[in-house]
């Protein structure tokens, strides 16, 4: 072998050698980067909570659900309560039959607040404890949870009660108290639309803003008003007695109130035809089309009548007065539906649009119950068996609401064609229309209130 290849041999066994050193530092380093780490995640716990061992969550907490039952029938539910009809009203937002009535259509309608019995055979939460979990959210505005130390129950459970109580209420209720006014709701709101001042006049309408606080960042641009806050509207038609004949809810907070007009339902009877037909008499003119009271940004049709901005003489004056104050009942039932229901007052946590319309929705429908209930207790009431009884046959058109019983007219047919759609909204939107029916409003106003100025 020559000296070539030998050098070469000697070489190579070098280069093994210490490859061989290499990789065993590597295996060494490597072991003890492996004890390191194992007495890190050993000591980890200690170094975070002490030497107290991990706690493990608790899955179940005995609330003692029948000790809150218990309670609650002894507090308002039995033959001599702890807390009167007065505190009751006040704590519920309504008397305690209309509670009792929603309370078994309710129950009877969904099998979610039936009592049943769990696994262990002990017996769930009653529907009375689910029901008043429900209206003390809605009527107090405060979080589940806060039903935990009264009711016993959860916040999971007060959350799901709050949407299956919405539910129920929309669904056995809703085709009553959410309906378009029938024959004897017209003959009433004419007469005291007359008595007003306004014959035709069947309520006032105006828009709402709920704030959305934990609406989703993408959607901020498109529900945030002139106020920098996502809110979303309702359009509601309010008459005297704080009824809410009309609501319409969910259009985003960036639109005003002539953008939720456009996309409201609110005259879609009439541009069908389906309008009931009524005929009343101002000022010496004949009319056929109701109308509504609003305020300056609504446009001048012939269903709205608009104050006059800065009135200048008397007869104006008086005319802006009365328009005012009777526009005023729209302005004040959202005041009471506010104040009877705080959850609408309060900024909205809730995350899904949809359970937020559910909400309004079915406040409004127990808001119209109670106005149902109560409204014989009102200062100026309206008795309908007085009016419809009392008037004279032969009195004017304008004041019988007995004629105006007789020119109702309903029609439940689809549209004839699209030329009769079309007139029908031309008539609606009619410009010398609204200015005539103003003229004569101010003209009547002013004989029949102008001898006390």
């Amino acid at each position: 072998m020559s000296d070539n290849e030998n050098s070469q041999l000697g070489s190579d066994s070098t280069n093994l050698n210490e490859y061989d050193e290499w990789a065993a530092r590597v295996v060494q380093q490597n072991r003890q980067l492996d004890d390191i780490v194992t007495e890190l995640l050993i000591s980890m716990p200690n170094m975070i909570i002490g030497d107290h061992p991990p706690r493990a969550r608790r899955r179940y907490r005995d609330r003692q659900r029948e000790q809150g039952e218990t309670r609650l029938m002894e507090e308002y539910f039995v033959d001599n309560p702890t807390y009167d009809e007065v505190i009751f009203r006040r704590r519920f937002r309504m008397r305690k039959p209309l509670f009792l009535r929603i309370l078994s259509s309710v129950t009877a309608n969904d099998r979610y607040f039936q009592q049943r019995r769990d696994a262990t055979g002990r017996q769930g939460l009653s529907p009375l404890q689910k029901c008043t979990g429900a209206m003390r959210v809605l009527a107090y505005g405060t979080s589940a949870d806060a039903q935990d130390e009264y009711l016993r129950m959860s916040e999971t459970v007060t959350r799901d009660a709050l949407k299956n109580f919405v539910e129920g209420v929309i669904s056995c209720f809703g085709e009553e108290y959410l309906r378009r006014p029938n024959q004897d709701d017209l003959a009433r709101l004419l007469y005291v639309g007359e008595e007003r001042g306004f014959p035709g006049m069947i309520g006032s309408i105006d828009c709402m803003h709920w704030e959305w606080k934990n609406c989703p960042t993408a959607w901020a641009g498109q529900y945030a008003g002139r106020s920098g806050k996502t809110t979303i509207i309702l359009e509601a038609v309010a008459s005297y007695d704080l009824w809410i004949w009309h609501a319409f809810f969910g259009t985003p907070g960036s639109c005003n109130d002539i953008n939720v007009l456009h996309r409201s339902p609110i005259f879609s009877d009439v541009l069908a035809g389906r309008a009931p037909n009524v005929s009343y008499v101002v000022n010496g003119r004949e009319s056929n089309m109701t109308y509504y009271l609003t305020d300056g940004i609504y446009p001048s049709w012939a269903a709205f009548v608009k104050s006059i901005t800065a009135p200048q003489i008397r007869k104006h004056k008086l005319f802006a007065e009365r328009q005012e104050a009777a526009r005023k009942d729209v302005e004040r039932a959202f005041g009471v539906l506010q104040a009877r229901f705080a959850f609408l007052r309060r900024p909205c946590l809730l995350w899904d649009k949809d359970i937020m319309g559910k909400i309004m929705i079915a406040c409004i429908i127990l808001h119209n119950m109670i106005v149902e209930d109560e409204r014989d207790t009102y200062l100026h009431y309206y008795d309908p068996s007085e009016f419809l009884n009392d008037i004279p046959i032969n009195q004017q058109r304008s004041n019988s609401t007995q004629d105006y019983e007789q020119t109702f007219e309903y029609s439940t047919e689809r549209i004839a064609s699209l030329s009769s759609y079309m007139t029908n909204r031309e008539q609606l939107r009619n410009r010398e229309a609204h200015i005539t029916l103003k003229n004569d409003l101010i003209e009547h106003i002013w004989q029949k209130f102008g001898s006390h100025e």
